[in-house]
């Protein structure tokens, strides 16, 4: 246990006990939707996991201390603060920490915080990847990276569909991290269930990933997996009216000069401005369905 990391009396009991945990990142609280409908939605998603047999980490950083389970009142001062709370990546961590700040967590951050607690299954929306363009600015998501040397796996609906779809996947295979299409044949596109990129790997049940999970790190096989898990029917948006949509937003942050770990939570904005607010309804019920699934996961490999 490292000596920075606090679990919260749920967590640490359902660990010690040996019972399904899930973890949940907190940037998706201060920085993927605006306060109050982010407090609703994170509160919201650890319910929908204890439901499902298991025990809800949010993952945070407070007052310098690493937060594997978080209060519902520091969820909240986490969605009534916002932007102002540090977004933090591996590379952040130290800074952050080492002056006492407060941190809202990436996939990276979330899976090493959840890796030195002990837990393996990990939901969130979806995962970064490559930019577009990313073949010339190597504008590519530190979220890559950790997944090939962090063994927590990701219940996500593919990467955000801002990215280059298809340069994800090809480094996602040369960094040898297996994605799961969960009733897919195909990448799911975040906001859409297709993307015309299919996959090698296709799994129809918990059990099923649960099994993969615990034969690749028993074969030694550092590193996470994305269990790619397509958007509702239901809550799926046209492909037409969100891609133009994403166009748009691209190319308004090309004209800011929007860079960095910055452009992502700025086209995300755009682009649910754009859609009247479509584009939010359908990220919040897609991390919904993850929380579902990594929960059903997390209970199958405890009994395993």
């Amino acid at each position: 246990m490292n000596e920075y990391l606090d679990l919260s009396p749920d967590v640490k009991r359902a660990l010690e006990s040996g019972s399904p945990v899930v973890a949940l990142e907190s940037t998706i609280i201060s920085h993927g939707m605006p306060y109050p409908r982010n407090l609703k939605t994170a509160l919201e998603v650890e319910r929908i996991v204890r439901s499902n047999g298991a025990t809800p980490a949010t993952i945070a950083i407070l007052g310098g201390r690493l937060k594997a389970g978080v209060t519902p009142e520091e969820i909240e001062t986490l969605a009534k603060r916002g932007q102002a709370v540090t977004k933090v990546s591996r590379r952040d961590l130290p800074y952050v920490v080492a002056r006492g700040g407060d941190g809202a967590t990436t996939v990276a951050a979330t899976m090493i915080l959840a890796a030195m607690a002990g837990i393996r299954l990990f939901a969130t929306g979806g995962i970064g990847g490559v930019h577009r363009g990313g073949e010339r600015s190597f504008d590519i998501s530190a979220d890559l990276e950790e997944l090939a040397r962090t063994s927590v796996a990701v219940v996500c609906a593919g990467a955000k569909s801002i990215l280059d779809l298809g340069l994800t996947l090809e480094y996602l295979e040369t960094r040898g991290v297996p994605v799961i299409g969960y009733g897919t044949d195909e990448l799911p596109a975040f906001y859409t269930r297709r993307s015309g990129f299919p996959l090698k790997a296709r799994l129809d049940s918990p059990e099923e990933v649960a099994r993969l999970l615990k034969a690749k790190w028993e074969l030694g096989l550092d590193g996470g997996a994305v269990v790619a898990n397509p958007i509702s029917i239901e809550h799926s948006m046209d492909p037409e009216v969100i891609g133009g949509a994403i166009d748009r937003a691209l190319a308004d942050a090309e004209a800011k000069g929007v860079r960095g770990k910055e452009i992502t939570p700025f086209l995300l904005a755009r682009i649910e401005e754009l859609t009247g607010g479509g584009s939010l309804d359908s990220n919040i019920e897609l991390v919904y369905g993850n929380a579902a699934l990594a929960a059903r996961i997390a209970a199958e490999l405890a009994r395993m």
